[in-house]
């Protein structure tokens, strides 16, 4: 029955991000904080990538993702469950002449054993909290030994339990908000373009835990700790030298305790055991 459900989520949140993937780019590209999530996220990949390297990549969206690494030279298998967003990567793609690097196949990654193109790979990367839509994020970590190359590397972007942000919009009487990660065993309610789906929150114990015996932690740091979130609207534009200010004592303290366990997200990355 567990199966049975989980299989339905995805095919809403599918639904969901394929009707958005039209308007996507639209929506976030333009975005200060969107942009400083994605530069800090790819800072931190760059940190264990290697030269000329093979990437999985795991709810690739549109491509923003998958053509950085293939502007830099690597070559990226960008998987997804929504047609939509596969439809658009592909064009991107080939407005940036780098089709050759990019190969894209519609999979859930729960359904990795499935993969037509098992690799294996040197990288497996997820952006943005898109494992966040499922409730056995341990099925699909554990599906990923098998598809990398001996000293391969995890890095994925999750949305942890406790979110210091979202917990301040008590004070602002949004109740409903601030409080949907503390309880969400069962996962919280999200909606996307009018369609309904559940995310579930994870920490970073949790991949940790899971990956214990094929994993060694490389490291992990906050991600809007202290700079605010994206749905917090304009405060980059309304309040630049604040903004400033916030994204300096970010960058020096997003690898401390506790602030690296308390962003909107965490980013972690994990090297395969010998």
């Amino acid at each position: 029955m567990e199966t049975v459900a989980e299989n339905t989520n995805e095919q809403y949140a599918a639904k969901a991000f394929s009707a958005q993937s039209v308007i996507f780019d639209e929506i976030y590209s333009a975005d200060t904080i969107v942009n400083y999530k994605r530069e800090r996220v790819h800072a931190h990949v760059l940190q264990y990538l290697k030269p000329d390297a093979y990437v999985l990549e795991l709810n690739s969206g549109t491509g923003e993702d998958a053509t950085w690494f293939a502007g830099r030279g690597h070559k990226v298998h960008a998987t997804d469950i929504a047609e939509g967003m596969q439809q658009k990567l592909r064009e991107k793609a080939a407005k940036h002449n780098l089709a050759n690097l990019i190969s894209t196949e519609l999979c859930s990654f729960t359904q990795l054993d499935q993969l037509k193109n098992k690799g294996p790979f040197d990288h497996v990367f997820s952006n943005f909290a898109g494992l966040n839509c499922t409730g056995e994020l341990d099925k699909v970590l554990l599906s990923l030994p098998p598809l990398l190359n001996k000293n391969g590397i995890i890095t994925l972007v999750v949305l942890p339990k406790f979110c210091l942000w979202e917990s301040l919009l008590l004070f602002k009487g949004k109740f409903k908000t601030a409080r949907r990660r503390w309880f969400s065993k069962n996962g919280a309610k999200a909606h996307v373009e009018g369609t309904h789906f559940t995310c579930w929150y994870y920490n970073p114990s949790y991949v940790i835990n899971t990956l214990n015996d094929s994993f060694n932690l490389l490291s992990v740091e906050g991600l809007c700790t202290i700079v605010p979130p994206s749905y917090i609207e304009h405060f980059a534009e309304r309040h630049t030298a604040i903004y400033r200010r916030l994204k300096k004592l970010e960058d020096k303290l997003k690898q401390s305790w506790p602030w690296k366990f308390i962003g909107d997200y965490y980013i972690i990355s994990l090297v395969k055991k010998p």
